[in-house]
């Protein structure tokens, strides 16, 4: 678990590196070129790296915001051989933008109804 802690933290401080520099384009590209490896998940492997982002989310210096945490929540689960996708929705009235993570299509770090709210903008 503290090794899934210490990428959890790294994938943090990489994903707000780019933000900071205000490189969106980077941090899609940097989700979208992250390869899935090629071991077989374990189950209860998806709830562990959430948890491990969680506690990463809980140790980080500043506010982590929900595109931060779930683009470190996809690469670190395809880092683990799980085919996450990092998605990206906005609703018009209020406006508001949100990021989530999705394995096989189920919402995995967010409430389970998170897709209904937001338009999909888009999966990387």
């Amino acid at each position: 678990m503290r090794r899934l802690f210490l990428r959890a933290y790294a994938q943090l401080v990489v994903f707000d590196i780019c933000l900071a520099r205000g490189n969106f384009d980077s941090l899609i590209r940097r989700v979208r070129e992250f390869r899935t490896r090629g071991q077989a998940p374990q189950p209860e492997l998806v709830e562990q790296a959430c948890h491990a982002i969680d506690l990463a989310c809980v140790w980080y210096w500043k506010e982590v915001l929900c595109l931060q945490r779930s683009a470190a929540t996809t690469c670190l689960l395809k880092r683990c051989g799980v085919p996450a996708r990092l998605v990206i929705g906005a609703q018009q009235i209020p406006f508001k933008a949100h990021a989530w993570v999705e394995v096989d299509g189920s919402v995995v770090n967010d409430k389970p109804y998170v897709s209904q709210i937001y338009a999909v903008l888009d999966k990387c």
